[in-house]
């Protein structure tokens, strides 16, 4: 089924436009991620409705894509890590976020760490998106960390529990997206955008 959509939708803007292999490439990558997108959101928001935990996982997800809009982090090399890797984070994580109960000493800790590291790894860019700007790379890195320290400032003001667990794993997700042993676990390559800069000055 997503080939043959992915090979439909490639056959028309081949015909009715005039891109180079490159750009096509580029298309079919991105057409082939908008599909495995759609269609994960699909299947995990159909389980978490069955499963009762919709509103953990809405604030779950908002929450951890606004760090990851500046923080980015680790794609998985083949689909299937990346189903694994979904489904086990946005099914299992909504429902801690409703029976977990984190002290807050033990929140502001893990959100310090997580802060620090993100000031440290943040941005983590990827071999499809190497991040050559430095000054954008700056830039995101900056934000990320503020946005880290505002989350922990939540902590102190929000006092639903589940909202507060959905901060916390939101802001530990991110996190762990950006370190190096993660891209190693994936086996994908970390700091693209040192590759790109070698490559220049051959």
């Amino acid at each position: 089924m997503k080939d043959l959509l992915i090979n439909s939708a490639m056959n028309n803007i081949e015909k009715y436009n005039n891109y180079n292999k490159t750009e096509l490439a580029e298309i079919k990558y991105g057409l082939a991620s908008l599909y495995m997108t759609i269609t994960k959101t699909i299947v995990i928001f159909g389980l978490s409705y069955i499963l009762g935990y919709i509103k953990p996982l809405l604030i779950l997800m908002a929450l951890y894509s606004l760090l990851r809009l500046f923080g980015f982090g680790v794609h998985a090399k083949k689909s299937w890590h990346c189903w694994i890797a979904s489904l086990i984070t946005f099914l299992i994580l909504p429902y801690l976020c409703t029976t977990l109960t984190i002290s807050y000493k033990v929140k502001i800790t893990l959100g310090i760490i997580c802060v620090v590291l993100l000031g440290i790894f943040a941005p983590a860019d990827t071999e499809k998106r190497p991040l050559i700007n430095k000054k954008r790379r700056i830039t995101y890195k900056i934000i990320s960390a503020l946005l880290g320290l505002g989350y922990i400032v939540m902590f102190t003001f929000i006092k639903n529990n589940m909202v507060n667990n959905c901060i916390l794993f939101g802001l530990i997700m991110q996190t762990i997206i950006v370190l190096p042993i993660t891209y190693k676990l994936f086996g994908v390559k970390y700091n693209n955008y040192k590759n790109y800069s070698s490559k220049k000055k051959e």
